[in-house]
């Protein structure tokens, strides 16, 4: 069994990493505040003081982090993954990052001689802790099917996409679609209420029809019950909506609804509500 490395513990990252020790695989995790580790290595996993020293002694190295920033800084420098990086070894990173950073993390695994795989997830907390996910891979395919035991632990569905760039992309998509199917779901809980309806009645109207889905489900109870506990902050889907409108400006593809609902997304960070749940964009539609 391949020797794993884990970057990365924040809300996602920790309940991956968790789900992988608790399956067997022997793994070296590192986070930039070090007491995140405690939990993974009171269940059995190792520590490692940086990048660079988790991707020395792993088979293959997974990073789940906030932003293309994060991603690049864990990856680059003198204690970075690339530095620590040997012949053949695989990096994979999860973080939802645009194509342009991925490809740029892609190059220094491959100059440094590693292979790599971007494989960003469609899903939030609950999800990661119950090992649902969906990875959405693409990049060395040797290294995919490498990691595919792994990927089986932490999610229920890992499609291979292609080239390096095409999972940043899928991501982009899905969570650009989300983000839009939210912030109306939100405008219409509140022209509901506001008209005299009872919020649990639109929601069980919604639920017994087409447009029936989870995610009304979970946020609408959020948004009845004003508890925004977070599963996935509203800041990374405000970056997300951010790099998909920029993809549609790079290829030339308006986005007219992405870009309203991207500026519906910033107004709830400016308003106080970044490091909430995304269903608290409820708040400025309410």
């Amino acid at each position: 069994m391949s020797r794993i490395g884990f970057l990365g513990l924040g809300i996602m990252g920790k309940a991956m990493a968790l789900n992988l020790v608790k399956a067997g695989f022997d793994v070296t995790v590192w986070n930039r505040d070090s007491h995140k580790c405690d939990e993974l290595v009171e269940q059995g996993a190792r520590v490692a003081a940086t990048p660079k020293a988790v991707a020395q002694v792993c088979d293959i190295t997974f990073a789940m982090v906030a932003d293309p920033q994060a991603a690049l800084a864990i990856c680059q420098g003198e204690n970075g993954v690339a530095a620590g990086i040997a012949e053949g070894r695989g990096y994979v990173d999860m973080s939802t990052v645009d194509d342009t950073t991925s490809l740029e993390i892609a190059n220094a695994i491959t100059h440094a001689g590693g292979r790599f795989l971007e494989a960003p997830v469609s899903g939030t907390k609950k999800p990661a802790e119950d090992g649902t996910l969906v990875i959405l891979a693409a990049g060395d395919e040797s290294l995919y099917q490498q990691a595919k035991p792994a990927f089986d632990v932490m999610g229920k569905m890992a499609p291979y996409l292609g080239a390096i760039g095409q999972g940043a992309n899928m991501k982009l998509v899905v969570n650009m679609i989300m983000g839009g199917m939210l912030n109306i779901f939100s405008e219409g809980m509140a022209l509901g209420q506001k008209s005299g309806l009872d919020g649990q009645a639109i929601l069980d109207v919604l639920a017994a029809g087409a447009m029936a889905n989870p995610m009304f489900t979970i946020k609408g109870k959020m948004c009845l019950e004003d508890n925004y506990a977070t599963s996935f902050p509203l800041k990374h889907m405000q970056k997300d909506l951010r790099l998909a409108v920029a993809l549609g400006d790079k290829l030339d593809q308006p986005l007219p609804t992405a870009a309203a609902t991207n500026e519906a997304f910033k107004q709830a960070k400016k308003a106080g509500y970044a490091d909430e749940d995304i269903a608290a964009v409820h708040k400025i539609n309410r």
